[in-house]
């Protein structure tokens, strides 16, 4: 006949006696009285991010998530940690919770450290630096730092063509984001590589191979693309429009490498933004290599972060006999083959 250890024994009476003891003293159970109602702190089901700070013991814990309503016992909770031995492996951090969420679950999560994670939402079309000081608002990393980590090497067979000057502008994918509390910002850029090397795939990556095009000359186009496009048909006809212009020896003439090109420059940014939306004559004549309008060939990089379907677009661009086009007061583009006709439409739509 086998007989339990005496710490089995010990531990199963401590179960059945937090068993009872829910029962009977646990408000709202069978033999306890619902107690008075609190106007609850949030919205039914609504998330609580509950911050539990370095050297806290269990039982400041427990009390913070009683008081918050996420356990219902913080005598349950302390009892649960002991029995564990969690006493001194509760992590800080920011914890998101479901109020009544299981005391188990509480604890288990808490000691592993599964922090709430900090959602950030890179929209297409944006510039490194708006990206940056995305980061540092969510409180992922600081922009100063964000910067910095774009300027390194990181190791994914996709930034082989990318020139070894070029910092990561073009590679950080558009893509809503979950990152974890505490990360460096190397770990934050990794992360967002890891997102490009699985949505630009391999696949794409090869089929822009076969078209003649290297990932850092087809993230260059499709980031002039998706400054310019605001229909998203229209982005396949616009990189055709490119690529034979760039066949045929002709600039590109595109208003957002001038706008990329200003937005170098800090005084322009304090007045203008990033993207100034009113060119003058004076602006298409600055001096740089992202200006389209004095070089001719693509500018020396992106000029922002482009999406997927601009990305594809440049990959597969559609076949036209445009040579021109122009923007409507909608945001849609007129196009034309000749540059007569491209001049009718300027005069009908304005533009250039």
């Amino acid at each position: 006949m086998r007989f339990l250890p005496l710490a089995g024994i010990l531990l199963a009476i401590v179960m059945v006696g937090i068993g009872i003891w829910q029962i009977t003293e646990t408000p709202g159970s069978v033999l306890k009285e619902e107690p008075p109602t609190v106007p609850p702190t949030s919205t039914p089901g609504e998330p609580l991010v509950i911050t539990i700070q370095e050297g806290q013991s269990a039982q400041e814990v427990a009390d913070k998530l009683e008081d918050e309503g996420i356990i219902s016992s913080g005598l349950l909770f302390r009892v649960l940690v002991a029995l564990q031995g969690y006493e001194d492996k509760l992590m800080a951090g920011d914890y998101e919770f479901e109020k009544g969420m299981p005391t188990l679950e509480v604890i288990e999560r808490i000691r592993s450290g599964q922090t709430a994670p900090l959602v950030v939402t890179i929209r297409e079309g944006l510039r490194a630096e708006e990206i940056a000081e995305l980061m540092e608002d969510k409180k992922v990393v600081s922009g100063e730092d964000f910067l910095e980590a774009i300027e390194r090497w990181y190791e994914f067979s996709f930034l082989y063509t990318k020139p070894y000057w070029a910092n990561l502008e073009g590679y950080l994918f558009p893509d809503t984001y979950f990152f974890s509390r505490n990360m460096t910002a190397e770990e934050v850029v990794q992360q967002i590589l890891e997102n490009f090397d699985q949505r630009v795939d391999s696949d794409l990556r090869d089929e822009a191979a076969v078209a003649g095009l290297s990932v850092h000359t087809v993230l260059t186009l499709a980031s002039i693309v998706e400054r310019e496009a605001q229909v998203p048909d229209e982005r396949p006809i616009i990189a055709g429009v490119f690529l034979k212009r760039l066949r045929r020896g002709m600039p590109l003439e595109a208003d957002p490498t001038v706008q990329y090109a200003l937005g170098n420059d800090p005084q322009s940014v304090a007045n203008y933004g990033y993207w100034k939306e009113k060119l003058t004559q004076a602006d298409l004549e600055v001096d740089s290599p992202y200006n389209t309008y004095r070089n001719t060939g693509l500018p020396r990089g992106p000029i922002c972060n482009p999406g997927l379907d601009s990305i594809r677009g440049v990959i597969r661009p559609e076949q036209t006999d445009y040579l021109y086009f122009v923007a409507r007061a909608d945001g849609s583009h007129v196009f034309a083959e000749t540059l007569e006709e491209h001049l009718r439409n300027i005069e009908q739509y304005g533009g250039r």
